[in-house]
């Protein structure tokens, strides 16, 4: 087996950095095309998450699922790219909110450039739980390399489910279920019960009861129904009370007869 020399010359580091930082904006501007116009022939982008190995022809449907898909979106850098030669060390942080506070993969990646294109890709990612004081503690790495699922992709997921559940608005169906979830969301139920218990930390209907409680919650504080607080829980989707109530006091901490009672006194004030 014969080994491949790499250039690194003194014009080797400005060559690189300009190779990366055009990739870097390609991914910015989600622009698939100019991604994989940067990609060597031979390139290998080894994912250590997963641990698997992509080749050329596997890159285009890998990255397509992990670019950002709504304006807006963008994976936090944590320190500048640095480049020495032929290869560029980038660290990110890509975030998405949990059931009970932020989680992050902290990510970094060694590329390797041959020929003005990127030849190597090593990706490292680990899973962060952040609760709401900040503080951080590391979890074990879920184990999604039987799902396919990049760092990336399950944060373009969760994005994907939020938003399908802020427009469309499913909850308010008191028959919804993980099914009829994935059918519509474009994912597959074991990507979707991954996603919600392995790294938001919750079920699904836990997820579903807080939108139905966000949907009545926003009722209740700008003051534009004046249905009974039952009524209200039923319309928004709650199919018992029991559950609404369960829901209603963990997001509060209060029954909703003291929470009505606290927004009156507020606005006698």
């Amino acid at each position: 087996m014969t080994s491949t020399i790499l250039p690194d010359g003194p014009g080797q580091t400005p060559l690189t950095a300009d190779t990366v930082m055009r990739y870097h904006l390609c991914w910015k501007h989600r622009d698939l095309d100019g991604v994989m116009a940067l990609y060597h022939p031979d390139i290998q982008y080894h994912d250590f998450f997963q641990n698997r190995v992509l080749g050329y022809d596997e890159l285009r449907d890998y990255v397509r699922a992990c670019l950002p898909h709504e304006a807006g979106e963008d994976i936090v850098h944590s320190d500048r790219i640095r480049v020495d030669g032929c290869t560029a060390f980038i660290q990110y942080q890509v975030t998405v909110q949990g059931g009970d506070g932020l989680v992050a993969f902290q990510s970094s990646e060694a590329i390797t450039v041959k020929d003005g294109l990127i030849w190597r890709i090593n990706e490292y990612a680990t899973l962060v739980r952040q609760n709401g004081k900040g503080n951080q503690t590391g979890g074990p790495r879920p184990a999604t390399s039987r799902l396919g699922l990049s760092p990336r992709q399950l944060s373009t997921m969760a994005q994907d489910l939020e938003h399908y559940f802020n427009h469309q608005r499913p909850y308010l169906d008191p028959e919804l279920d993980l099914q009829q979830v994935a059918d519509e969301s474009g994912y597959s139920r074991n990507q979707i019960s991954y996603l919600l218990n392995q790294v938001l930390g919750q079920s699904f209907y836990r997820y579903v009861n807080q939108a139905r409680l966000q949907h009545l919650m926003t009722s209740l504080d700008d003051g534009s129904v004046e249905a009974p607080i039952d009524q209200l829980a039923f319309n928004a989707g709650f199919n018992s009370l029991s559950a609404f109530y369960k829901c209603f006091r963990e997001h509060t901490g209060l029954s909703p007869k003291a929470y009505l009672k606290q927004i009156s006194l507020r606005a006698r004030t």
